[in-house]
C-alpha cells in the first residue's frame, strides 16, 4: 500500500468511525505511529482533523464534516420526492432516508417537518 492509499484510507476511517486511536490505525496498518502522526499532519492540510491527547487521545474528525452529504442534485432530489409520493410506505420511508442522509440541508429541513420536498 503506498502512503497516499494509506492516507484515503485513513480518511475512509475516520469518515465512518469519526475517532480512533493513532497506535490502533498503526496497527491497521503495520506502521509505526510515528507514520501514522506524519500522515495526519499532511491530512490536516485538506481535511479538517482534530488530535486529542492524553488518557482517551484520538485523532478524528471534525464533527461538522460529513463529506456524503449533499451529493444528490437539486433534479436528483426532486425526482425522488416526486417518486416517494406514490411509492409504497416502505420504498417511501428507504427514499425518505436516502434524501436525509444525501439531499440538501434544505431537504433535510423539509422531510424533517414533515412536508413534501419541492
Amino acid at each position: 500500500m503506498t502512503m497516499n492509499e494509506r492516507r484515503a484510507e485513513i480518511m475512509r476511517i475516520l469518515t465512518a468511525r469519526r475517532s480512533i486511536t493513532m497506535p490502533e490505525l498503526a496497527r491497521t496498518f503495520q506502521v509505526t505511529t510515528r507514520t501514522i502522526q506524519n500522515d495526519v499532519v499532511a491530512l490536516t492540510v485538506d481535511y479538517p482533523l482534530e488530535t486529542q491527547q492524553g488518557k482517551g487521545g484520538c485523532v478524528k474528525v471534525a464533527q461538522w464534516y460529513h463529506p456524503h452529504r449533499n451529493i444528490l442534485s437539486g433534479e436528483q432530489q426532486r425526482v425522488l420526492a416526486e417518486i416517494m409520493q406514490t411509492a409504497s410506505e416502505q420504498q417511501a420511508q428507504v427514499l425518505r432516508e436516502m434524501l436525509l442522509e444525501y439531499g440538501s440541508p434544505k431537504t433535510r429541513q423539509t422531510l424533517q417537518e414533515g412536508f413534501n420536498v419541492q
